[in-house]
């Protein structure tokens, strides 16, 4: 979807003034169409709307380009074999533009592609018309919008799907036409075709028995569900299925669950629910139109009216604030009390009940779960019991019979100690390695330890020791359990015996004159070593030594031994280079010759010449040299060809160390052959 920059208000316009609020049934992410891999999807219409900004990573915020869900359907697969996924976009009409975003929404709810920026796996937005989509030959990147004169690639490269992951492809229609599209998919290597066979899982009666809930193994297309409930019927043959429907079906394109109406009510009794082909000519059938097979049965158990009671609790967490009590057939969520009155607990300390409510569903109201709210956490091992009494309401409990479940009824919990994984540790300071022990007391019965000591250093005992040979600050965590209760502790451990010897000091320097050495070493110093080469020493932080006239141009070693407070030493040496003389000129000749003796022309003693720059021209002011390095001079040659004996013209410009100011010398050199 583009938006050129001389019409952004026009465009901005029209989508308010005239597109709809997408609604229609795969127009939004919450109700994308299902996809069957290995058939071609024909879109006839594509209704006007837009809905919501997108964000398209690498050209959002860029350009003059307004992304929009504009005239949208949306897909949703799911990854069955991991590989490349490929599918091609026609319209119906070639002088149409189609755009694409596919979103990977693994553990996410299809909306937060609108508020998730990192769900987006790649697209293509190109303002080319015709085919669109993903193949070996497409970009490797999100083709920005664009006009559709620039006839950009509509196609990007396959993307990598993975395993069990849930995807959503986003087509938008940015012509505002009537011609639909077909999408297939094609060319990849992933398996986006659920496998598996159409089956049902499990099927529960109501309390009257002229009901049946059921639950099916994968979802199935709504529009294969007949509605007179003749896909399904019952043996021993005491009643009829006269309709199916479940409530996703609502607007959707696919359930996984369907409730059947009976005609009469089943006494109780174990009872078989057979699947049949169904006045719509067929069982049930899966994206793919895959049937259900007509073999396939599940039994299923009506249950005499008796009083529903306290079964069991969901399994209890660390220092619970609720607990999840769990029951065999539904309780009208009417019959709940909300100040949790209808249960009370006792244990090895007191608590109080101080609120309960359902997870909700159906007409009537019912739950098989409850969730008790307690008065405050559970923090300390103990034994307790949870029991049904009749609360502010006047009752206990209502199963969705109306059967009050009886008082007294109960269900028993244990807790543990909560944990805390705070830790102490000391430091054995060595010179080449420390050595860390750490400490966890072990209380209100740790039974595992999991620790990350940094330097990839890990351990599963309750005091480990571990050895460091980088001193610097060191991250570690610790993580306890007592197999009820876990908690995790961080410290920071500074190892402050790092010790480095380090200087600084100009390469090159002048007799008679101090040379400035700057002391970098770091660490908790006590004593520093300076030999200066020359047979003299000194033991200051940062000395400044000077060296006699030399007879030429002398090398010599400055060495540095620092002594820390844990008696350990590092040493460090570096070269400086003396000269006899720091007066800067240039030869007014020089011969290339390779005797040694004057074959370079070069600034002599620039020692002090900062940011030099030095060139050299023929007498027809064309460039034959330059350098930013005052020890690299000229050879006399230019383009590898020796330049002819006579007067060349060079200009010089630096920086001067001391005093800062900015130089510029020129002269003449005779090049003698």
């Amino acid at each position: 979807m583009r938006v050129l920059i001389g019409f952004v208000l026009f465009i901005c316009l029209s989508v308010t003034g005239n597109a709809q609020i997408c609604n229609p049934p795969g127009q939004t992410p919450s109700s994308a169409f299902p996809v069957c891999g290995t058939t071609t999807f024909q879109q006839t219409t594509v209704p006007i709307c837009s809905t919501h900004d997108l964000f398209v990573p690498g050209c959002s915020g860029s350009g003059n380009a307004v992304y929009r869900d504009k005239n949208p359907y949306w897909y949703k697969f799911t990854c069955y074999t991991s590989g490349t996924l490929g599918f091609v976009i026609t319209p119906k009409d070639l002088g149409d533009d189609y755009d694409w975003q596919l979103y990977d929404i693994t553990g996410h709810a299809p909306d937060d592609v609108f508020v998730i920026n990192t769900l987006v796996v790649t697209g293509n937005w190109a303002g080319t018309y015709g085919i669109t989509g993903a193949r070996n030959s497409g970009v490797s990147y999100i083709q920005c919008a664009s006009n559709p004169a620039a006839n950009e690639n509509s196609f990007s490269t396959m993307p990598l799907l993975q395993a069990g992951h849930e995807y959503l492809l986003l087509v938008s229609h940015f012509t505002d036409s009537q011609s639909g599209y077909a999408l297939s998919f094609t060319g990849g290597t992933a398996v986006i075709t659920d496998p598996s066979i159409p089956g049902m899982s499990k099927a529960e009666a109501n309390c009257g028995g002229d009901m049946i809930r059921l639950r099916l193994k994968k979802n199935i297309k709504c529009s294969s569900i007949a509605s007179n409930g003749s896909d399904f019927f019952i043996t021993p043959s005491v009643a009829n299925v006269v309709s199916g429907q479940s409530v996703t079906c609502n607007g959707g394109f696919d359930a996984d669950s369907i409730v059947l109406q009976l005609d009469n009510f089943l006494p109780p009794g174990t009872y078989t629910l057979h699947a049949k082909n169904g006045t719509d000519g067929n069982t049930l059938l899966d994206y793919c139109d895959k049937p259900m097979p007509t073999t396939e049965t599940v039994d299923f158990t009506v249950l005499p009216k008796v009083p529903t009671p306290l079964d069991s609790i969901a399994p209890v967490s660390c220092a619970p604030d609720k607990l999840h009590l769990i029951f065999r057939k539904p309780i009208l969520c009417s019959s709940i009390a909300s100040n949790g009155s209808d249960f009370t607990i006792n244990g090895s300390y007191a608590v109080n009940v101080s609120g309960a409510s359902g997870a909700c569903s159906g007409t009537p109201s019912t739950t098989k779960e409850i969730v008790v709210t307690l008065s405050r956490a559970l923090q300390q091992q103990g034994n307790f019991s949870i029991a049904l009494k009749r609360g502010s309401d006047g009752n206990t409990l209502l199963d969705e019979c109306g059967e009050e479940s009886p008082v007294g009824s109960s269900v028993n919990f244990s807790v543990k100690d909560t944990v805390n994984a705070d830790f102490t540790f000391s430091i054995n300071y060595g010179c080449s390695d420390d050595v860390v022990n750490y400490f966890h007391p072990g209380a209100n019965g740790v039974t595992s330890w999991s620790w990350a000591l940094d330097d990839n250093i890990t351990s599963n005992q309750q005091n480990p020791t571990a050895t460091y040979s980088i001193f610097n600050t060191k991250n570690v965590f610790c993580v306890v359990s007592n197999g009820f209760c876990s908690d995790t502790s961080r410290q920071q451990i500074v190892l402050e015996n790092f010790l480095k010897a380090d200087f600084t000091v100009f390469e090159d320097n002048c007799p008679n004159e101090s040379v400035p050495i700057t002391n970098n070493s770091i660490g908790k110093i006590t004593q520093l070593n300076w030999s200066f080469g020359d047979g003299t020493n000194d033991t200051r932080p940062n000395p400044r030594h000077v060296y006699t006239t030399p007879r030429g141009a002398t090398v010599y070693m400055i060495s540095l031994t620092v002594t820390d407070s844990f008696g350990c030493q590092k040493s460090i040496s570096k070269k400086v280079k003396i000269y006899p003389s720091c007066i800067l000129d240039v030869p007014n000749a020089f011969s290339p010759n390779n005797d040694g003796h004057n074959d370079f022309l070069y600034p002599l003693n620039a020692v002090k010449a900062e940011q030099l720059e030095f060139y050299v021209y023929n007498r027809w002011g064309q460039l034959m040299f330059k350098t930013n390095n005052w020890k690299q001079g000229w050879d006399g040659r230019f383009g590898g060809l020796p330049q002819p004996a006579g007067s060349y013209v060079w200009m010089l410009r630096y920086r001067d160390r001391d005093t800062q100011k900015q130089i510029f010398r020129k002269g003449t050199a005779i090049l003698v052959r």
